[in-house]
């Protein structure tokens, strides 16, 4: 299911609200969903809205329970608080969900109980093997660096509907790789039952990518994004050969026991 435009993807429509401002809130509540934990400040920049009116829209998307403040430790210096981020609830998340989840986890379910897990985990790796055919020229054709790589897996997953992103990561002026992040997940609810989809879709990006990726966080587990860990490691897409041990040369004159020689 990818994300359409309909006004009624962050909650159901009010008759009493213009349609202008139904559309603008429903762009708040996916530029929340694309990247938050995000500022109102960042929100305003990111969607040329006033601070006001970003805030205006985030009060009532907090009251409907579909956005959530992002409580996070921050160390900062300086007075005042810092600013409040914000991020989807569950149940922004499943406003945009199919209404077929439901009838998806019970065959899920069904199928499982009659053919066992391993059926549950063939189908998803079917699944995911249809994804990672349509991704791989995209990905293929951004070069050897994990990095562009997955940006270019970021690029194709957010046109179906899952709104991904990628986060550079430094260790002070290091760059140690990049976090993949998928703020909406369209099969959420089923993986939350049948974490195989999950498995099947980070070892799909493992392949797509050439690096050995690891998922820290999942929408299906209660996080607000799933994300990915992308290694800064071209030499993964090409595995280097493992030296061998250098063996002392033997000549022909040594290979062979010396001849005595009789009196």
């Amino acid at each position: 299911m990818k994300i359409d435009g309909s006004l009624a993807a962050c909650g159901p429509v009010d008759p009493a609200v213009p349609e202008s401002e139904e559309r603008t809130r429903d762009r708040v509540c996916r530029e929340v969903l694309q990247n938050g934990p995000v500022t109102a400040a960042q929100l305003a920049a990111a969607l040329s809205l006033t601070p006001a009116a970003v805030r205006r829209h985030l009060d009532v998307l907090t009251d409907k329970g579909l956005v959530a403040t992002h409580e996070v430790p921050v160390l900062h210096r300086g007075r005042g608080r810092p600013a409040r981020r914000f991020v989807l609830t569950p149940a922004g998340h499943a406003a945009m969900s199919s209404a077929y989840d439901d009838l998806a986890a019970a065959a899920l379910a069904f199928l499982a109980d009659v053919a066992g897990e391993d059926a549950v985990r063939r189908f998803a790796e079917a699944r995911v093997a249809d994804l990672e055919t349509r991704y791989g020229a995209a990905v293929g054709a951004a070069g050897q660096s994990p990095t562009h790589r997955a940006e270019a897996l970021a690029a194709a997953l957010t046109a179906d509907g899952y709104a991904a992103s990628t986060r550079s990561l430094t260790v002070g002026a290091r760059h140690i790789g990049i976090q993949l992040c998928q703020g909406h997940c369209p099969v959420q609810r089923v993986a939350a039952q049948f974490p195989q989809f999950c498995e099947a879709e980070t070892e799909a990006f493992s392949r797509l990518l050439g690096a050995h990726v690891q998922r820290l966080a999942t929408l299906a587990h209660g996080e607000h994004v799933c994300t990915t860990l992308v290694p800064d490691l071209p030499s993964l897409s090409t595995p280097q050969s493992t030296p061998q041990p250098t063996r002392p040369s033997t000549s022909p004159s040594t290979s062979r026991p010396q001849e005595r020689t009789h009196p």
